[in-house]
């Protein structure tokens, strides 16, 4: 028997619980590794954090919004010691043009510093950032490892310290 998208559930990779989470780009992986099994293939679905993004757009106002692992709640509910932090920054330099506002949620465990999710609401260009975070944590790693990372920058595309690091440095400095 195989099932595959979003008509199954599928192991959420901090909790390791089942969850339905269905979102595309996890239903096309699933159905790509489903197709190589059904052939005689063992590869595995390795799980998902729930990373989704989306944007708004009207009357000239623009917002996106993104989210990676657990919020508070859940992250308290699985019994992990949460701390969190909200961090105001912006996407670009001070003086460029393309500058726009993006406050990050930080979350993460007390006790083993690892990263337990993201949030980011911002305005153009700032979502996207939430594939770092999906990273340390796909990666299992903790709030430091995010802080200290080797991240790009130039003043069109970010601040010296990157807004999703600058929140991760102050929880880590606050911990």
């Amino acid at each position: 028997m195989w099932a595959a998208g979003d008509c199954c559930e599928v192991i959420e990779r901090i909790r390791g619980k089942y969850v339905l989470a269905p979102l595309g780009t996890h239903a096309n992986k699933q159905g790509r590794i489903c197709g190589y099994n059904v052939l005689g293939g063992s590869h595995a679905f390795r799980g998902v954090l729930g990373t989704a993004i989306t944007r708004f757009v009207s009357a000239g106002t623009h917002m996106e919004v993104a989210r990676t692992g657990l919020g508070t709640r859940e992250a308290t509910e699985a019994g992990y010691d949460v701390e969190s932090l909200v961090t105001v920054g912006g996407t670009a330099s001070g003086y460029m043009p393309e500058r726009s506002p993006i406050a990050t949620k930080i979350i993460a465990d007390r006790r083993s510093r690892r990263l337990l999710g993201v949030q980011i609401v911002g305005g153009a260009q700032s979502a996207k950032r939430i594939d770092t975070a999906a990273a340390v944590l796909w990666g299992e790693m903790s709030v430091d490892d995010l802080a200290t990372m080797d991240l790009s920058y130039a003043p069109p595309f970010a601040t010296v310290w990157e807004a999703i690091q600058l929140a991760a440095r102050r929880l880590s400095d606050r911990m």
